[in-house]
Order: C-alpha cells, then sequence, then structure tokens
C-alpha cells in the first residue's frame, strides 16, 4: 500500500466549519491527512493508491459542497532542496531569537545543514529585554499592588519598601537561566553551528561574517528590532529611558513622563506606577488603544486613572529641556492647548525599529518598505529569491510565537517548497495591564468595514460571577459575530487573566464556531473563561435574568 500527496478543489466553502466538514468527508473515503483551506477553495491530503478518487468527490459532494478535480502534487515537495549549487549549507539564519531557533529546529528536522549568525547576545528580544523580563516584573508590581490595596474587608495587608535593584537581580537571574536552557543548551541538543559574528551580504547569495565568508542555498534574516526613538528636539540631551534600559535601572525614578500609549507604554507605566513612581502616559491620538474596541479602551483608561496614572490624549511633543533643579521636562501641545510637564524620568515608548543597518541588504537585492522594515509578501520571501525574513524585523504583529510561527513556515518554504502563506485571522494577541486585555479576529468596525454584516454583544464584567466573588467587575467581554450564520469574528475581553481566557475564542474563530456553539457549550462556573458563554448568551436573551449556570 503507497501513498501520494494529492489536491482537490473545492467550491462553496465559506469558513471554519467547511474545512472541518471538507476534512473529514475524505478522511471518511480514505483519504489521510485532510487539510481543507476556505480561502484558496481547496483541500490537500495524503492520498493512498487503493483509494478510489471517485469516493472522494461523492463524499465532498454529500457533505454539501462542489468538488473539482484531484491532482497529484507528488512527494517532492516534503524534500529539503539539496545539492542545488556549491553551497556550505541548505540554510543560513541571521538571528538567534525565536524566529531564528524555530528556523533552525524544523530545519535540522528536514535534514538540512544549518549555520545560525549572531553578533549580540543569544536569544533575541523575548527572552533577554520583552517579554520574559517585563512579564515577572509586572508580575512583582502587582504583588506589591494587592499587597497595599484589596477589596475584601477583615484583612488586613501592608506593603513596604520597593528594593527596584534587588527585582532587577532577580530579573536578570531567570533571564539569564532561561536564556541558558532555551537557546544556548539547544544549539548543542540540536547540532546545529553556531558562529558569533556581524553577517553582512555580499552580493545576492554570499554572507560574510567577519573575514569568513558563508554561502547557502537559502537565508533567513530574523534579526529583530529595538525601541524607536522620535525626533524631538532636546530629547538626546536630555536623556531617557526605553522599555530595555527602564529594566535595567537600580532604582526607582520619583515620576516618570511616557511618550506612547500603545502596549509597551502602558505596561511599563502601569509597572513604574504601582511600585511607586508618580506616572503620566501621553498618547498622540485622540483616543487611548484605537485600534481596540471602545468599550475596552475605555475599561483600560478607567483602571489606569483609578490608580493615579495620568492620561493624555491628542499630545503632541514639541521639545524637551532640563529643568534648573536636573529634572526633565516636555512641552506639549494637548489636544491644541500648551502644555509642560516635569519628571525625574522620561520613558519612551513609541514603537520599534528594524534592525537591518549592518546586513548589507541592498547588496542581496532585498528591499525595504517605507517603514524600513525588510519587505515580503506572504510567504515571507523578501525581494532575493533566496532571502526570507521573519520576526520583528518586518515589523509585522510583533509577538514571539508569531516570529516562531513565521521561522517554521519560512524553512518549510524555502527548503521545501511547500507554498504556505501567512494567515493571522485567528491571531490572539495580549496586553498585560490590569485590566488585562486579549482579542482575537475583527473588531465591530474592522467587521464592517470589510463589508460584513455582523452583530456584537457587550457583556459588562459586572454580569461574570467569578468577577462578582474577586471583587473586580472593571472590565468587558465583547463578541462580534457575522449577521444570520452568527460565526464568531472576534472576541475582545479586558479582565482578569483575559490571557488564560482568548484561547478558547481563538479556536472558536479559527474554526468557524457560531455564537450559538459558544452559549450551547460547557463552561466551568466561577471562572473568567464563562464570560465567553454569557457573552454569548447575550445574543438571543437578558442573561441578568438568568440563575447561576443558567443554560
Amino acid at each position: 500500500m503507497g501513498e501520494q500527496s494529492a489536491r482537490m478543489s473545492v467550491e462553496g466553502m465559506t469558513c471554519g466549519h467547511c474545512e472541518v466538514a471538507v476534512g473529514r468527508a475524505l478522511e471518511g473515503a480514505g483519504a489521510l491527512r485532510a487539510e481543507a483551506d476556505f480561502r484558496r477553495g481547496e483541500a490537500v491530503f495524503d492520498l493512498p493508491t487503493e483509494v478510489d478518487v471517485e469516493a472522494l468527490g461523492r463524499a465532498v459532494r454529500e457533505a454539501g459542497y462542489e468538488p473539482g478535480t484531484v491532482e497529484r502534487i507528488g512527494r517532492e515537495s516534503k524534500l529539503v532542496r539539496k545539492g542545488e549549487g556549491d553551497y556550505d549549507y541548505d540554510l543560513a539564519i541571521v538571528g538567534s531569537g525565536g524566529g531564528a531557533f524555530a528556523a533552525a529546529i524544523r530545519a535540522l528536522g528536514l535534514g538540512a545543514r544549518v549555520v545560525m549568525v549572531e553578533r549580540g547576545t543569544i536569544g533575541g528580544t523575548c527572552v533577554n529585554v520583552g517579554c520574559v523580563p517585563s512579564k515577572t516584573l509586572l508580575k512583582a508590581a502587582e504583588t506589591y499592588h494587592r499587597a497595599g490595596r484589596h477589596p475584601f474587608e477583615g484583612i488586613e495587608t501592608k506593603a513596604g519598601a520597593v528594593d527596584y535593584g534587588a527585582l532587577v537581580a532577580q530579573k536578570d537571574g531567570l533571564v539569564s537561566d532561561l536564556r541558558q536552557e532555551k537557546y544556548a543548551d539547544l544549539v548543542d541538543e540540536y547540532g546545529w553551528e553556531f558562529v558569533e559574528g556581524e553577517a553582512s551580504f555580499e552580493d545576492e547569495e554570499t554572507l560574510r561574517v567577519d573575514e569568513r565568508t558563508i554561502r547557502a542555498g537559502a537565508y533567513v534574516v530574523a534579526t529583530g528590532a529595538r525601541p524607536a526613538v522620535p525626533e524631538v528636539p532636546g530629547l538626546e540631551e536630555v536623556g531617557y529611558m526605553t522599555s530595555t534600559t527602564s529594566m535595567e535601572q537600580d532604582r526607582l525614578p520619583g515620576s516618570v513622563l511616557v511618550i506612547g500609549a500603545g502596549y509597551v507604554g502602558l505596561e511599563q507605566g502601569q509597572l513604574l506606577s504601582r511600585l511607586g513612581s508618580r506616572v503620566t502616559v501621553m498618547q498622540r491620538g485622540t483616543k487611548l488603544l484605537p485600534n481596540q474596541e471602545p468599550e475596552v479602551s475605555e475599561a483600560v483608561r478607567e483602571g489606569l486613572e483609578r490608580e493615579g496614572i495620568g492620561v493624555l490624549t491628542g499630545v503632541r511633543v514639541e521639545r524637551a529641556e532640563k529643568a534648573q533643579d536636573g529634572k526633565k521636562r516636555l512641552h506639549l501641545t494637548v489636544e491644541g492647548e500648551e502644555r509642560v510637564l516635569e519628571a525625574e524620568e522620561i520613558l519612551v515608548a513609541t514603537g520599534r525599529k528594524p534592525n537591518v543597518e549592518e546586513l548589507g541588504l541592498e547588496r542581496a537585492g532585498v528591499e525595504l518598505d517605507e517603514r524600513g522594515a525588510v519587505r515580503v509578501d506572504d510567504s515571507l520571501r523578501t525581494t532575493n529569491p533566496k532571502v526570507w525574513a521573519v520576526g520583528d524585523v518586518t515589523l509585522g504583529p510583533q509577538y514571539v510565537y508569531v516570529a516562531a510561527h513565521e521561522g517554521a513556515m519560512a524553512v518549510d518554504n524555502a527548503l521545501s517548497g511547500e507554498g504556505k502563506t501567512l494567515d493571522f485571522s485567528a491571531l490572539p494577541g495580549v496586553m498585560f495591564t490590569d485590566p488585562q486585555v486579549a482579542t482575537v479576529g475583527l473588531t465591530e468596525a474592522r467587521a464592517r468595514a470589510k463589508g460584513r454584516e455582523v452583530e456584537a454583544s457587550v457583556l459588562p464584567l459586572k454580569a461574570v460571577p467569578r468577577a462578582l466573588v474577586n471583587r473586580d467587575t472593571l472590565g468587558v467581554v465583547k463578541l462580534v459575530a457575522e449577521k444570520g450564520t452568527g460565526c464568531l469574528l472576534g472576541a475582545h475581553v479586558a479582565a482578569e487573566n483575559a490571557g488564560e481566557v482568548i484561547y478558547a475564542a481563538t479556536l472558536a474563530v479559527r474554526f468557524g464556531l457560531t455564537v450559538s456553539d459558544l452559549a450551547d457549550g460547557f463552561a466551568p462556573y466561577l471562572t473568567m473563561s464563562e464570560g465567553l458563554k454569557l457573552a454569548a448568551q447575550t445574543f438571543r436573551r437578558d442573561v441578568s435574568k438568568l440563575s447561576c449556570c443558567a443554560a
């Protein structure tokens, strides 16, 4: 018994539900590992030689879809392209973060010869200066904050002094351990070559690392990004912190002005505020978190202001200067009015800038886009067909799990010719403020802009039993669904542990579940995830008139 890869065109698929139905129909008729894609209008699967192709078509038709012809695509797409030219390696990777490591591990699994080049510290942004250090300090700040204020009567707690230097040192220890265990040790475990040095392209298919030249069949650029600094007159002379350097200080600043109110600015601002700094965050636009649902944005703003954090919107930073007492001063225009603010420190959190300057990309024929990021198509190929780019250097969604997904996908495309493309329609994101914000899929406004007819439910957290017993009802659960079908298009949560809740909604969006599917399923009582079920029930009834756990 043998098998061969095959592809069938399928008409009539419109959502994830359809993909599941077509896949099940094909496998029921004898196909193996069937995967349908409603956007491409096709299904791919492994076809055993003894399976009747006409039976596959009948199965798909009986499932309610129109099958096309079956194309046998062979097995060559599963194999690494080796030996095409005089190369030292099948794959050369520039960078050593999450995307780079995912690429190396996938390539080793395909039997490729791999070299990785890193000019600085192994591990990239996430473990060194991003997710890991920031979230452990955020948890420390939350612990301190809860000790000083909580909603429960009869319990006395108090918060003592903060030794910020000790916190930073503990954070550094965690970072060092994870960098060793999750990155450095894996190089030896898998056995690819690791080269330290500055990598730069000499031409379209040659990389120079210091005095050494490297030729590879394919290249993956995964050099990440760094904090971007706006061109504000006087800012360089006055001095400032970034999200990186603020986590390296040995003392806590007494007051901080935060330029930028995206997820980095808000997380870092709340962290510093909870540990004792007086903080003001500034947003250039007229709305805080403009890409979020308005109900979510309002919940976050209320949470920040309750804790004494100043929130300014409609801000233009005109210039910076030193005050006579040594403090740092910002001259602002706030909604058309001039203002001057002073603080001990300025924290810049205005986005990130790709690390591309030393790569010699112009010599490799690799173009940058208008933001200075590496230009890639939806398969992650650059304008040089031998070079691929992944992670923050492309300024796509800046999450380490996106970089890792892209690293593996780029290798599949570069070495196996699989032709995979990016699909962020069910990409979750989390902002670790309090309340936490977690989202997946379309907002109501974006869905309407795409021409979708939608309906939405907005469930205040005071309707969620978990929030009531926590005595913290600030927040909201909002679901966006397609009108008529009820297919879930987006979920947006501002609540404690929102990041733990969003995975269920991610699966629902990815696989085309409806709000009825969510409403009719089981949700464990007294968990925040029950908010998804209650928000889904809100589409068809008033949940305030239900008893606890009522279906």
